[in-house]
């Protein structure tokens, strides 16, 4: 058997027992052992699984990961989302469904220091849904507004899902960030029209608020500035050169943690935010073990080559490869975690996209968009679980139809960088 097919079957095992509820990490590093030692030889193989976790612990690259989901939950434990809400609410005065605008505004402002959607989803959830449903808002437009709002945080820089993306493509980090910038925005702003257009045919989704003066407004800005700053000093760092993407993510982590000291958090407060940025850093280093060890295996099974011979043979047009690498993406969205599938699939397609000669900093952003629509499409959606836990009388089928909308303008969103990749690489 060639070392491709070999390399094709092992794959099907594993999707087989991430199906069957084996943890993704797990099945990564099982068939890469497995898939190894059958293709080289089982000694070398167990000789990576030794090693590998220690090399791929220790690579300084990394490091950014903790320090950007510390400033995320430091953000979350000091009620700051709170404050930010608010903030935004009064932008939006008496506005029909300006709630659900000061929702998902403030999810891609808080989207500014959390480079986690689920942490995103989750502090803002906890903030606003109790707010939206106590004025009367529909649960379809409260939950779908936030479980879509939550996704922002994947892609507006910091960014978890691009940084990892930088890191397996060896692309720029800084240039990363820099080209997710105006895709989050767009984001934003589609989310924003789609709740306009959905108040305006369907009114019965929303009510009006209470109507705030000018004052009112530019006092509420005032919420908008901790985020804002913590976001100049990693962004503007990172462009200018002044630091590192490492760099940038401790000082980030460290203005996160004065702003939160300052609003009064506590130092169980302070132990409870650790706590939850070291449990999610370990799933996420665990994922990233498996898929290192995973990345041997492909190396030997020359699956990627593989691939891009046979496309090559088949003679598709670029685009089409490109849409048969999304449908892939979406498709595996549905059941698999953003995070892993991006580690899984990445190295396996990339090649194909390189040869389709596509760049891969905007590749990359339109994979991450893609990724998101896996955190709010069934069966998995992940954002949507989130919403569910904080709100567990809605139905499950309300909160996807409620979704749906936004699905929508992901997809548009997605067209758009597709037919314009200025979008993303025109500040690179």
């Amino acid at each position: 058997m060639s070392a491709p097919l070999i390399g094709l079957v092992c794959m099907g095992l594993m999707l087989v027992m991430i199906a069957l509820r084996c943890p993704i990490a797990l099945a990564m590093a099982a068939t890469g052992v497995i898939g190894f030692g059958t293709i080289v030889a089982f000694d070398p193989a167990f000789a990576i699984l030794e090693a590998g976790p220690f090399e791929t612990l220790s690579n300084y690259s990394f490091s950014p990961i903790p320090m950007f989901l510390l400033m995320g939950v430091l953000a979350s434990h000091a009620n700051m989302s709170s404050e930010l809400f608010n903030a935004a609410r009064s932008l939006f005065g008496g506005w029909r469904g300006g709630m659900a605008l000061a929702a998902v505004s403030a999810c891609g402002t808080f989207s500014a220091i959390s480079g986690s959607s689920v942490a995103t989803a989750a502090s803002m959830a906890r903030v606003a849904l109790p707010e939206m449903r106590r004025h009367g808002y529909a649960d379809s437009l409260a939950t779908g507004t936030l479980a879509a709002g939550g996704t922002l945080g994947i892609m507006i820089p910091p960014s978890i899902a691009l940084l990892l993306y930088a890191l397996i493509t060896e692309q720029s980090v800084g240039d990363m960030f820099i080209a997710g910038l105006i895709p989050g925005i767009l984001g934003l702003l589609l989310y924003c029209a789609t709740i306009a257009l959905l108040v305006y045919f369907y009114p019965q989704l929303a009510r009006a608020g209470e109507p705030t003066t000018l004052k009112q407004k530019i006092v509420g800005m005032w919420g908008f500035v901790p985020f804002m700053f913590v976001f100049a000093i990693i962004i503007g760092g990172i462009y200018t050169g002044i630091f590192t993407p490492t760099e940038a993510a401790a000082i980030g982590a460290f203005a996160t943690l004065l702003v939160a000291l300052y609003r009064g958090m506590k130092w169980a407060g302070f132990m409870a935010a650790v706590e939850e940025a070291l449990a999610l850093s370990a799933m996420i280093f665990f994922m990233i073990v498996g898929a290192e060890i995973f990345g041997y295996f492909l190396s030997v099974s020359r699956i990627s080559f593989f691939l891009t011979e046979t496309v090559s043979q088949l003679g598709w047009p670029p685009y089409g490869v490109l849409f048969a690498v999304l449908l892939l993406f979406i498709l595996l969205g549905c059941v698999m975690d953003s995070i892993a599938m991006l580690l899984l699939t990445v190295p396996v397609v990339l090649p194909l996209i390189l040869e389709a000669g596509f760049d891969p900093v905007w590749f990359g952003i339109v994979a991450v968009i893609t990724v998101e629509l896996g955190l709010i499409t069934p069966p998995v959606g992940m954002n949507v679980f989130v919403i569910k836990s904080v709100a567990p009388d809605v139905p499950m089928g309300q909160i996807f139809r409620g979704v749906f909308p936004f699905v929508l303008s992901d997809v548009l969103r997605l067209i758009l960088l597709i037919l314009f990749p200025v979008l993303a690489l025109g500040l690179v």
